[in-house]
């Protein structure tokens, strides 16, 4: 597993980062506070606060879906 922490606090990032990983055959969550939400769900993303990094987990060993989603990774862990 992979994990980063990501910060999309936009409108657009998110429709952005959410069409990137739906083309990806991955599992990923995105983790704020006690709240797991999926990371392809346009809707799951609005409901949380984005005006802060949040840690992605990418169910995956392949670096390679870190290259599509450099834009919006603020540390890497």
């Amino acid at each position: 597993m992979i994990t980063v922490k990501i910060l999309i606090n936009s409108i657009e990032k998110v429709k952005k980062f959410t069409s990137i990983l739906g083309k990806e055959d991955i599992d990923c969550e995105i983790i704020e506070g006690m709240h797991i939400i999926d990371a392809k769900s346009i809707m799951g993303i609005f409901s949380i606060d984005l005006s802060k990094p949040l840690q992605l987990n990418i169910h995956s060993d392949n670096k390679e879906i870190l290259h599509k989603i450099k834009d919006y990774i603020v540390e890497e862990q």
